[in-house]
């Protein structure tokens, strides 16, 4: 039946994993009641963001064999750097964006460097990033706080002003709605022209119609979330936009691009890869860049979200971009993965975060729970 309905294995663990994510949904509203209200989807969306941002590089960078411990680091420090320009030197944000983008460009492709040049294992130079960058982040503003207070740039964080409208929203939905079901139709067409039986008519259409579905019925969601008065509802989030154009793009890349074939290639054998030609170091910088301007990306989003640039941003971030990458579906072994499966991934790990900060579940720290123990102990 999964030959015959053109079923891989990864798409099965994705159509798991998209169950899993409505058991989580469904679960916590019946135990808390506001899981699945609008607001809370609408906050979800936006905190999601900024990992689903950098986990669509970083999938890329497991395919490839290949790890990043320090984009939580290069976040802070990027977002720090940005911060502090706008509001210590006074800079507009796109030159501070685009000084911040400089500077993340400069320590990945050093890091891809030492990684492809020097055949240093990415796991060493990336922790060694890992801890470098955290402090390098403390010294651009010497640990203080930098406020952001630019409203065009404050919308790129989503908030009150940070989303494009109800009507707007539904627009868009049925805008991908339809080019789900004409990518659907021509694919079928394709398929029958190069002599291939396409998959079953009712299974398209059943597949396509629960993408327009849930495409809908977010935009829907979105737009009946008002803050405070509001006349109109919020419609979808930027960030949330920022997120789908950057799935997007670099589902392209991999899909219908030379150099997402070589990243394949290399995380299946990279020696074989080296044999018929394939120029692994210029590939490795690549990923590594392009893992650099989506870090930059994130932090633009991070930063307007939270109206300031601090020390703490970007802490622990590594984790929940690796995360989201593996239970979306990328093997750590290399060779295997999608981009559009870390979207899951990472709204499995918000909505297990979300749902517990609801149900109002104790967070212990280390030595809190170390003392509980000594205690138990005596």
């Amino acid at each position: 039946m999964l030959n015959k309905l053109q079923i891989s294995p990864l798409d099965l663990r994705l159509s798991i994993m998209a169950g899993v994510l409505l058991f989580l949904g469904l679960v916590f509203h019946a135990l808390t009641g506001q899981f699945m209200t609008a607001e809370n989807l609408y906050n979800i969306a936006q905190q999601t963001a900024v990992v689903g941002i950098i986990a669509a590089a970083m999938a890329l960078i497991i395919v490839a064999r290949q790890i990043d411990l320090s984009v939580g680091s290069a976040l802070g420090l990027v977002g720090v750097l940005i911060a502090f320009l706008m509001y210590t030197k006074g800079w507009h944000w796109v030159p501070a964006s685009l000084a911040g983008l400089a500077v993340a460009l400069a320590v990945g492709l050093y890091q891809g460097w030492l990684v492809a040049g020097l055949g240093v294992p990415s796991f060493v130079v990336t922790l060694g990033g890992l801890m470098s960058l955290r402090g390098a982040a403390f010294l651009v503003a010497s640990g203080k706080t930098q406020p952001v207070t630019d409203p065009l740039f404050l919308m790129l964080g989503g908030g009150l002003d940070g989303a494009i409208g109800a009507l707007p929203s539904l627009l868009l939905a049925l805008a991908l709605s339809a080019g789900l079901v004409l990518r659907m139709l021509q694919r079928r067409k394709h398929q029958r022209e190069h002599g291939a039986a396409p998959r079953p008519l009712w299974f398209d259409v059943a597949v396509t119609g629960v993408f327009c579905a849930v495409a809908l019925a977010f935009a829907l969601a979105m737009g009946s979330y008002r803050i405070g008065d509001q006349a109109q509802g919020q419609g979808i989030p930027v960030p949330v936009l920022i997120w789908g154009v950057v799935v997007g793009v670099v589902s392209f890349i991999v899909n219908r691009t030379r150099f997402g074939r070589y990243v394949y290639a290399i995380g299946g054998n990279p020696e074989a890869a080296l044999l018929v030609g394939i120029p692994v170091r210029k590939v490795m910088l690549q990923l590594f860049a392009l893992l650099a301007v989506l870090v930059t990306v994130a932090a633009i989003v991070a930063v307007a979200r939270l109206n300031a640039g601090t020390n703490s941003l970007g802490a622990n971030q590594e984790l929940y971009v690796i995360a989201a990458a593996v239970i979306g579906g990328v093997a750590l072994s290399g060779g295997s993965g999608t981009v559009l499966g870390t979207v899951l991934g990472a709204l499995v790990i918000q909505f297990l975060e979300g749902g517990l900060l609801l149900l109002d579940v104790e967070i212990r720290s280390e030595e809190h729970t170390s003392e509980l123990q000594s205690r138990q102990y005596l």
